[in-house]
């Protein structure tokens, strides 16, 4: 440079990169430094955003999960355009009405290579056009893809376009620019235009993972500002927006108080910026925005909200913690919807390619019929469960001896009114073995009944398919005798279970404990009384009873034998409904399941060799309804299987910051 200057490159306080002009005249030495817009982070912001991009192409967002995205919004003519010329050091298309017709996406990042490089994307009739330009004729590709997606006129369209920015000095950032804001629309707009933009901003700012950067005028009164009226909409206390205060240059007086007083709810902030004039390089324009701030009153605005490299800064910080804080959320919606739409897809009729298969699914329809027969068997198991409470529960008619003997026989030396294990699984055990024959009676009885119903729909569905009638028949039989086989083992070990142990956590029975035991000192009591006439005693929770035979045993051995029966009468209560219950379930379980898997692998390939097709290969038909929506199912699983293989790699990267 010439006049005795030079050119150093320093570092500012904020850690940035500067251009600054030194004065090496012997007379001066004035040092002016215009930072030189970088990326915070870059290692570990590139790929953030190279994941969150290959979602966005993916569209994941027709899936209905959000992502992390800078939307730009403004009132027309505030300086949005500019602001976004400055960040990406580039000419975006200008001039009167609306410049930006279309949500445009700029992805910008930070290149160390001397050539940048530029192109466009975007979908055009269903297919992707991707155009490639350079610096000087950006503007102007700009505005031909823009025409190409919402037409020549003055209208706005919501279908997107990408513009990729590879070059050194930028940040690296991703946002999306949406048409300025304007409230009457003028010749050759379409007379919603209002309304048209207005749902677009909406649409893209009312996302939670939406960060909103408001572009405001310092000429203006914030608070009258229509971006801000929206974003206040969604984002009422302000926490995801950043507001930029553009032609501070005209209007200095009162920025600070403006800025500062946060009279609209600016959560994230504001950045005060000059933005480029005339023909100026974006070097200079940096150069005249950091004297512009050395001027008073704009001097008294603080620094670190100051200027376009300290926006390119709080853009790129707030945008990765965005989304590294969202990518959690991404991936499990992510696993959600795609968990949604396999069981979705699963439970769509198979799609029957051949005979084989209609037959397959002809057994399908026989099996669901006969588990429509649970009525019945809801009525068995009801009786089932009220004879075996109604089964004696004692060995002898004596009201306690039963415990009494027991407790006799588990003696031992112990603390006094110390009821043993042993002795509580002794009075089990008796008990279980008095109603161990009639759980196996009853599966027996439930199967014989299963038995004839299958046997009965197998004959109705199969009846116009006489020539596999026998074959599907002796599956039924052989199904029936292996499913009683493997009932009455799985009872029998259920009957042994609760003979051997004993645990609940069903607090049914300490209420029912806590409610008996609370009569045990008034029966010891009336039993040691020296009335003779009193033979009998009402007992709470036992009804009446015979007591004259119990005046022999002292009081130590009544008490723990009143105690053993309520806790056995307690406890029984559970093991008679946990055995209704056990076997309902299993019965259920084993059945549905063996009838399910077994007729198909026992009969699969005699039905299709004996069958030889007929009216039954009218199943392999699919409506076209149904096959719309496998298809938009299987679509949709492959999408979201490859979103979740994008954010893979970047949650596992993020877990270590």
């Amino acid at each position: 440079m010439g006049d005795g200057k030079m050119l150093e490159v320093c570092e500012t306080s904020v850690g940035m990169s500067s251009l600054a002009i030194v004065n090496t005249s012997p007379h001066h030495h004035v040092q002016i430094k215009a930072p030189i817009i970088s990326s915070y982070d870059d290692d570990r912001i590139r790929p953030l955003l190279d994941t969150v991009d290959k979602l966005r192409n993916l569209d994941v967002m027709s899936e209905g999960i959000q992502l992390p995205t800078i939307v730009v919004v403004g009132d027309q003519s505030y300086g949005k355009s500019s602001v976004l010329e400055s960040l990406a050091r580039i000419s975006l298309p200008r001039g009167e009405g609306i410049c930006t017709r279309v949500p445009l996406v700029m992805r910008l990042q930070q290149s160390s290579s001397s050539e940048p490089e530029i192109w466009l994307e975007y979908e055009l009739y269903g297919k992707k056009k991707v155009d490639k330009t350079d610096e000087e004729h950006i503007a102007e590709a700009i505005r031909k893809a823009t025409d190409a997606i919402a037409g020549s006129g003055k209208g706005v369209s919501d279908t997107p376009l990408t513009l990729h920015v590879m070059k050194s000095g930028v940040p690296n950032l991703t946002m999306i620019d949406l048409p300025g804001i304007v409230r009457i629309a003028v010749d050759g707009q379409p007379e919603n235009i209002y309304e048209q933009i207005s749902a677009m901003i909406m649409k893209y700012i009312e996302p939670q993972e939406t960060i909103i950067l408001n572009v405001l005028s310092a000429q203006v009164d914030f608070t009258t500002c229509e971006s801000i009226r929206m974003s206040r909409q969604v984002d009422k206390t302000g926490e995801r927006t950043l507001a930029v205060v553009t032609k501070i240059d005209l209007a200095p007086e009162g920025l600070l108080q403006k800025v500062t007083a946060n009279d609209v709810s600016i959560g994230l902030g504001y950045v005060c910026v000059r933005n480029r004039i005339g023909n100026e390089t974006y070097e200079e324009a940096r150069l005249q925005e950091e004297l512009l701030f050395k001027k008073h009153p704009l001097s008294m605005i603080d620094d670190e909200i100051v200027g376009i490299p300290v926006l390119a800064q709080k853009l790129t910080q707030i945008q990765a913690t965005m989304i590294t804080r969202c990518l959690p959320d991404i991936v499990q919606r992510i696993n959600e919807k795609m968990d949604n739409s396999t069981a979705e897809l699963n439970k769509l009729p198979k799609v029957m390619t051949s005979t084989r298969e209609a037959l397959f699914t002809l057994l399908h329809i026989i099996d669901d019929q006969c588990m429509h027969s649970t009525a019945r068997l809801a009525d068995m198991l009801g009786q089932f469960s009220a004879n075996l409470q109604a089964h004696p529960q004692t060995v002898t008619d004596e009201f306690m001896m039963d415990e009494i003997k027991v407790l006799e026989e588990c003696k031992s030396i112990g603390l006094p009114n110390f009821i043993p294990r042993s002795a509580f699984l002794a009075i089990l055990s008796q008990r279980v073995d008095a109603i161990h024959t009639k759980p196996v009676q009853f599966i027996r009885e439930t199967l014989d009944y299963i038995e004839g119903v299958l046997l009965s729909v197998l004959t109705k569905y199969s009846e116009n398919f006489p020539q596999i009638q026998s074959s599907l028949k002796r599956a039924g039989r052989n199904l029936i005798t292996k499913i009683k086989e493997q009932s009455v083992n799985r009872v029998i070990e259920i009957i042994e279970m609760e003979k051997l142990t004993d645990y609940t956590c069903n607090p049914e029975y300490m209420t029912v404990y806590t409610q008996k035991i609370a009569a045990q000192g008034s029966f010891i009591t009336a039993v040691q009384s020296n009335n003779s006439n009193m033979c009998n005693l009402n007992a709470s929770g036992f009804g009446n009873v015979q007591i004259s035979h119990l005046r022999k045993y002292d009081a130590q051995l009544l008490r723990q034998a009143f105690d053993m029966k309520v806790r056995i009468t307690s406890y029984w209560i559970i093991v008679v409904l946990r055995i209704v219950d056990s076997i309902a379930l299993y019965l259920q379980f084993s059945v549905k399941n063996l009838v399910n898997s077994q007729l198909q692998k026992e009969n699969g390939e005699e039905l299709v060799n004996s069958s030889g097709g007929g009216e039954i290969e009218k199943m392999l038909e699919e409506p076209p309804s149904m096959a719309s929506k496998r298809e938009k199912l299987k679509n949709s699983i492959k999408l979201l299987k490859e979103s979740k293989d994008a954010v893979a790699a970047i949650v596992d990267q993020n877990s270590g910051y």
